[in-house]
């Protein structure tokens, strides 16, 4: 794992925060579906609600990554062979030469997009839209927020298909 590469793709979801939620792009709509309002927001520890939000940001770079990074799979198969720990062994020598082949295929910006697109489609979308359903929330709120995460995920899962 590029811990670097994975800090810089946390930060993603507060940018993207900065820009979408403000009140000139989609935040009067997002406050307006979600029942907020500018009164209702001042009072906010925002130290606390930016540092949570990197660690929740964090957490989803870590996973993110094994989607987006086809590579992992194959490690994951093996990764509890003890014969992976003796250099000298067929499996390390196998897997040293597959990832000397194979280690940088599909690592790029476009394919890691890609892959968060559909999974902020796949897993987010249908997350945000049951809580709406529950919550009484519009379409519009389903659509905000979705569209929030799915774009987060797809320049997340680019950064760290790319970089990472």
């Amino acid at each position: 794992m590029n811990f670097p590469v994975i800090l810089i793709a946390a930060l993603v979801p507060m940018i993207m925060g900065f820009i979408w939620y403000n009140p000139k792009v989609f935040g009067n709509i997002w406050m307006r579906e979600s029942g907020l309002t500018l009164e209702s927001m001042k009072g906010a520890n925002m130290a606390k609600t930016l540092i949570l939000t990197f660690i929740f940001s964090f957490l989803i770079a870590v996973m993110l990554q094994m989607l987006v990074i086809h590579q992992f799979h194959l490690q994951s198969i093996v990764m509890g062979d003890p014969d992976l720990k003796n250099p000298d062994s067929e499996l390390s020598i196998m897997m040293k030469n597959f990832i000397d082949k194979y280690g940088r295929n599909y690592r790029t910006f476009k394919h890691g997009a890609f892959h968060g697109t559909f999974a902020g489609i796949a897993l987010i979308l249908p997350i945000i839209a049951t809580n709406a359903i529950y919550e009484r929330r519009s379409v519009k709120y389903i659509f905000v927020v979705s569209g929030f995460w799915i774009i987060s995920f797809a320049l997340m899962g680019g950064i760290l298909c790319q970089w990472a």
